[in-house]
C-alpha cells in the first residue's frame, strides 16, 4: 500500500504562480506535489455561485507525482475564484484544501467538506503615490486644537457642555434613559489644525484625515445636519479652503469623512425638532427628502444606524440621495474636493450599497484622478459579506484602500503573547495573499482610532517599550501608517469617550513623541519600506523577523516580545551578505553588523527591537 502523501502551498510558486491576487485576464498556475495519487482536479467555485473541475496534468518530478494546470481568468471577470482538489487514490476520493484557520499557505486533507482557498481577481487600478508612500495623522477636530485668541470657544451650540478647562476629562451626560442629555465641547477648530500644520508636518505625517467636520449637534459629527456646510463651531467653507491651501504648501493632504449611511435626525433632511427651516421628512410626507428615509410607521418608527433614533438609516440608491451626494453639478462630494480634499473615507462601507462606492469611486476620479477613497472595513476586505451580501470592495472599481484594523489587532494579541509570531505571521501573510497589491500596500494600518482604545492603554506595563515595538512593525510593514492625534504625545485612554481626550498641548511625553518621529523619518526616509516586498522568517515564537526587499535593498526587521528574556539568533543570510546598519540604534558604534559568513548572529534584549538595512 503506498502511502499518501499530498501538498499545496498557495505562497510558494511552485504551488501557485502568480502569488496571491491577479488581475483579470491573467493566468494562474496551480500545481500539488503527491505521492500514492493516481488523479487530481482542481474545482473552482466563482462569487456568482458558478463551479467549474479541471483534470490536472500529471508530471512525474523524481519519485513524486506533480499535478498542475494553468487556470486562464476571463478578462471580464472579477471577483473572488474559490478552489480545493479532489484526490484520487487506490479507488477513493478525498480531498485537499485550505487549513484550518483559512489563512492560505499549506493546506491540509479533508475526507468531506474541505476548506476554499482564494484568488482575489480585480481590475487593474492604481492608488496615488502621496497616499500610498504617506503617513497620515487622525485628528478629531473638538479634541485637538482650539485655535482662537484665548482660547474663545466659537459658535457653542445650545444646551451644551463646554468644559472648564481644556485638559479636564470627557464625559457623557446622559438622561435617565441613558440618551445624551448635554452634548459636551472642548472647542477645538479648523484654525487650530492650520496653527499646527507646522507641528504634523514635523512628525512626519504627508496626509491629514479629519473625523466628520459638517454641522451637527454632536462633538463627533457622525449625525449629519448639513452636508454642504462646516460646523460654525469649527469654522466655514473659507476656513476650510484656507486649511487646504496652507496643508498643500507644506507638502500635506485632506481627507475626510464622508458619513452618507445614515443622517442626523435633527438635520435639514429628517429635521425631527424643527431646528431647520425646510421641511424635513420627518414633518411631511411631502419633503422632498421623505424618500431617503425608510419609515415603518410614520412619522416616529423608522430605520436607524444600530437602533440610534438620531441617526436615520438613507436609501443610498434613491436616486435624489445618490444626485444630491455624488453625482449632481453641485454635489458634496464635488463641493469639497473643489474646495481642497484630496479623498474621502467612507464611515461604515459595509453598509454602503457596492454602487453606491462604485459611484463615488467614479465621480472622485474624474474630479481629480489623483483622490484617494478609503472604506472603514473590520475584517478582510477581500471577501468581506455584509447583509448576506459578498462585497465587492477590493475588484478595481470600488475602494483604494481599508482600515486595517486587523494588523492592529493581530499586532497587539502577538505583542500580549496571545498569539506567537507564526500566526501572526500567517494571518499577515492571509491578507497580502487576499489584497490586490496595490490595495494592500495602500491599507491603512491603525494602532488606535477614536472607535478603539488608545494604543499605549492597550498594555499593562513597560508601555512605553510595548510601544515602541508597534510602532517599529507599523512604520516598516507594507501599508500606509496612521498617527491617531495625541498617541505620539502619550496619551492613554480606553473607549469612547476616553479615547477623545483633547490634545494635551505642553505636557505631552518628549520621549513617545520623539519615538514617533525618528520612526516616522525611517519610513519616509528609505523606499524599501513603502515599496519592499515582505517575506516572514520562523525564527522563534517570541521573535518576529521580516525581511523587505526592493530592487538591490535589503532590510530585516527583527524583534524580541518576550518581557524577561534575552534571545539569541542565528538567521541563515541565503543571499544577503554583506554590512548592515541599525538604523533605530541611537550608537553607531553598536549599530554595524559585518556579515559575511552564511550565518547572521544577534542578540535580543527583551523587548528589543533591530531595524537592520543593508549598506554594502
Amino acid at each position: 500500500m503506498t502511502e499518501l502523501f499530498v501538498k499545496h502551498h498557495s505562497w510558494e510558486e511552485d504551488f501557485r504562480n502568480p502569488f496571491g491576487a491577479v488581475k483579470s485576464g491573467q493566468s494562474v498556475k496551480l500545481a500539488l506535489e503527491t505521492s500514492g495519487v493516481e488523479r487530481a482536479e482542481v474545482n473552482l467555485i466563482f462569487i456568482n455561485g458558478d463551479t467549474r473541475s479541471i483534470l490536472m496534468t500529471k508530471n512525474e518530478k523524481v519519485n513524486i507525482g506533480y499535478f498542475q494546470t494553468d487556470l486562464n481568468i476571463d478578462p471580464s471577470y472579477s471577483g473572488i475564484i474559490n478552489y480545493y482538489f479532489s484526490i484520487y487514490s487506490e479507488g477513493k476520493k478525498i480531498y485537499y484544501g485550505n487549513n484550518e484557520e483559512l489563512t492560505g499557505g499549506e493546506g491540509k486533507l479533508y475526507f468531506e467538506n474541505p476548506k476554499y482557498y482564494q484568488i482575489t481577481v480585480y481590475k487593474d487600478f492604481k492608488v496615488p503615490d502621496w497616499y500610498k508612500e504617506g503617513i497620515v495623522y487622525q485628528i478629531f477636530v473638538d479634541r485637538f486644537c482650539n485655535g482662537n485668541t484665548q482660547g474663545i470657544v466659537q459658535n457653542p451650540k445650545k444646551n451644551s457642555f463646554i468644559y472648564g478647562s481644556w485638559y479636564d476629562d470627557p464625559m457623557y451626560i446622559r438622561d435617565k434613559d441613558g440618551k445624551i442629555a448635554r452634548w459636551d465641547f472642548y472647542g477645538g477648530n479648523l484654525q487650530g489644525i492650520i496653527n499646527k500644520l507646522d507641528y504634523i508636518k514635523s512628525l512626519g505625517a504627508t496626509v491629514i484625515y479629519l473625523n466628520p467636520i459638517f454641522e451637527s449637534v454632536s462633538n463627533h459629527k457622525y449625525d449629519t445636519g448639513d452636508y454642504k456646510k462646516i460646523d460654525p463651531m469649527f469654522g466655514d467653507d473659507k476656513k476650510f479652503q484656507e486649511l487646504c491651501v496652507k496643508a498643500n504648501k507644506r507638502g500635506i493632504r485632506i481627507i475626510l469623512d464622508g458619513v452618507f449611511s445614515h443622517t442626523g435626525s435633527d438635520s435639514v433632511y429628517f429635521n425631527k425638532y424643527d431646528n431647520y427651516d425646510s421641511v424635513g421628512a420627518y414633518q411631511s410626507k411631502e419633503s422632498s427628502y421623505y424618500d431617503w428615509y425608510r419609515f415603518q410607521e410614520y412619522p416616529d418608527k423608522y430605520e436607524s444606524w444600530w437602533g440610534f433614533d438620531n441617526q436615520p438609516n438613507v436609501d443610498e440608491l434613491n436616486l435624489s440621495y445618490k444626485n444630491f451626494i455624488i453625482t449632481g453639478k453641485d454635489s458634496v462630494i464635488r463641493k469639497w474636493m473643489k474646495l481642497g480634499a484630496s479623498g474621502w473615507r467612507l464611515d461604515v462601507a459595509d453598509e454602503l450599497p457596492d454602487e453606491f462606492i462604485h459611484d463615488i469611486k467614479k465621480e472622485i476620479k474624474s474630479i481629480n484622478k489623483d483622490s484617494v477613497l478609503i472604506g472603514e472595513v473590520w475584517e478582510d476586505a477581500s471577501n468581506k459579506i455584509s447583509y448576506s451580501e459578498r462585497r465587492k470592495y477590493l475588484f478595481g472599481e470600488e475602494l483604494d484602500s481599508v482600515t486595517n484594523y486587523p494588523f492592529r489587532t493581530y499586532l497587539i494579541s502577538f505583542l500580549k503573547g496571545e498569539m506567537n509570531s507564526l500566526d501572526f505571521s500567517k494571518k499577515i501573510m492571509s491578507l497580502y495573499e487576499n489584497y490586490p497589491k496595490e490595495a494592500f500596500y495602500s491599507n491603512l494600518n491603525i494602532l488606535g482610532t477614536h472607535d478603539t482604545e488608545r494604543i499605549l492603554s492597550m498594555f499593562e506595563h513597560k508601555e512605553e517599550q510595548f510601544l515602541k515595538l508597534a510602532l517599529a512593525v507599523q512604520m516598516t510593514m507594507p501599508g500606509v501608517p496612521m498617527i491617531y492625534y495625541g498617541d505620539e504625545a502619550g496619551l492613554k485612554g480606553g473607549k469612547d469617550p476616553e479615547n477623545r481626550k483633547p490634545y494635551p498641548w505642553g505636557k505631552g511625553n518628549r520621549d513617545i513623541f520623539k519615538l514617533y518621529k525618528r520612526l516616522a523619518s525611517i519610513r519616509n526616509e528609505y523606499e524599501i519600506f513603502k515599496k519592499g516586498d515582505l517575506r516572514f522568517l520562523n525564527l522563534n515564537e517570541d521573535i518576529l523577523c521580516y525581511k523587505r526587499c526592493y530592487m538591490d535593498k535589503s532590510a530585516f526587521v527583527i524583534l524580541n516580545s518576550n518581557v524577561e528574556n534575552k534571545i539569541n539568533l542565528d538567521i541563515d543570510m541565503e543571499d544577503n551578505r554583506g554590512i548592515y546598519l541599525d538604523i533605530l540604534s541611537e550608537s553607531r558604534d553598536d549599530a554595524e553588523i559585518n556579515c559575511q559568513d552564511s550565518n547572521m548572529n544577534i542578540e535580543l534584549a527583551p523587548l528589543d527591537v533591530k531595524i537592520l538595512l543593508k549598506v554594502y
